[in-house]
């Protein structure tokens, strides 16, 4: 910078305005400044930026799977809001490993981030504490654990008792729960949602109806070969997320049985049934989600309500009027 402002005959920190496009540069400075830029090649040193200012010019994003329909629409509603402040994004994946979760989040916290937005996998986020004091820190799908901090969230709850409202309202009284890890807030809370409406239907929850841990191809085809294979098997499943949505229409032989899902997917509308879901909007989520950073960057101390409980609905398609037995 130095360089390109002894060549201009400018200063520094004028080199520094043109290039940040200061609306205050006069138009002849700024075109002499830019062709001296382009003659030495100039470009600013982000790291000179970062250590001066005590803050990188980059937002971290951690979600459990990248490629997830859910979390990928999450990451560019993320990157989008970034862009438009000119905030870089770090993208990365935390996998299905509590214990890895905060060696990955401690490393890009290191980096000094403007912000950092997390789908977390953990159940204890208390030693996140020293780290929020100094880097906004936004939860997204998932509530952390022991720790006060800003999230953004479906109504689970809800959204597991109208996917098993519905199913009921179709005649099913068998309806199998198909789930991922069922330690995570969500699954507890769509779980819940799922027992509160059978009991009100008068149906007595069964626990062997209930399949967890269905991640991977090889685990939905055992979970769903077991189901099937019960003396008094279910008629419908509700699968709790899309991930176990997409592994679930896969290993089930078709119009075997009603499924509803929670969480719409491409492709999901031109599966044969079309595949109901009870909708989300990840788009909405990772908006707010870096929206709520940036407020906390620009207004340290303003007052925000740190949890927002975003509603869910429910899209009817042909996969939940199966009603072979």
């Amino acid at each position: 910078m130095r360089e390109v402002a002894a060549r201009a005959g400018v200063s520094a920190k004028t080199v520094s305005r043109v290039f940040n496009n200061d609306p205050h540069v006069l138009p002849e400075t700024r075109s002499h400044v830019e062709q001296v830029m382009t003659e030495l090649n100039y470009v600013p040193n982000v790291l000179a930026t970062t250590f001066r200012a005590g803050r990188s010019s980059a937002i971290g994003v951690a979600v459990p799977d990248v490629v997830d329909p859910f979390f990928a629409a999450i990451a560019r509603a993320v990157d989008g809001i970034a862009r438009d402040r000119g905030v870089a994004t770090l993208l990365t994946n935390l996998g299905d490993d509590p214990g890895r979760e905060r060696d990955i989040l401690e490393s890009l916290l290191s980096r000094r981030l403007a912000g950092l937005i997390v789908a977390p996998i953990g159940v204890d986020h208390s030693w996140l504490k020293r780290w929020t004091d100094s880097t906004p820190v936004v939860f997204v799908d998932r509530a952390p654990g022991g720790l006060s901090a800003d999230t953004f969230a479906d109504n689970d709850e809800a959204g597991g008792y109208l996917a098993t409202r519905h199913l009921i309202e179709h005649g099913h009284r068998r309806i199998a729960y198909v789930a991922d890890a069922l330690h995570l807030s969500t699954e507890t809370n769509r779980l819940a949602g799922y027992r509160r409406a059978l009991t009100e239907a008068g149906i007595e929850p069964d626990d062997e109806l209930v399949a967890a841990n269905v991640n991977d191809r090889e685990a939905t085809e055992a979970a769903v070969t077991r189901l099937l294979g019960l003396a008094d098997r279910p008629t419908a499943i509700f699968s709790s997320n899309a991930r176990s949505s997409m592994l679930v229409v896969h290993a089930l032989p078709a119009n075997e049985l009603a499924v509803v899902g929670f969480g719409d997917f491409p492709m999901a509308d031109i599966l044969h049934p079309a595949l109901t879901v009870i909708d989300q909007d990840p788009d909405q989520i990772g908006r707010f989600a870096a929206n709520r950073v940036f407020e906390r960057v620009d207004h340290p101390k303003r007052r925000l309500r740190r949890t927002t409980i975003l509603d869910v609905t429910l899209i009817e398609r042909e996969s939940c009027k199966v009603t072979r037995r």
